[in-house]
């Protein structure tokens, strides 16, 4: 309990955490995509 002059102003209590669930899209990743970058790739970021 939190408060302000003597009156309760916040309860604090435990709150029940969701379970998110991360990776549902199925993903395929083309082949050399964790290759470096050539030059003119780099060029274009700029």
């Amino acid at each position: 309990m939190i408060a302000r002059a003597g009156k309760p102003v916040v309860r604090l209590e435990p709150v029940q955490a969701r379970r998110l669930e991360i990776g549902f899209v199925e993903v395929t990743l083309p082949d050399g995509f964790f290759e470096p970058m050539t030059d003119e790739e780099l060029a274009e970021w700029e």
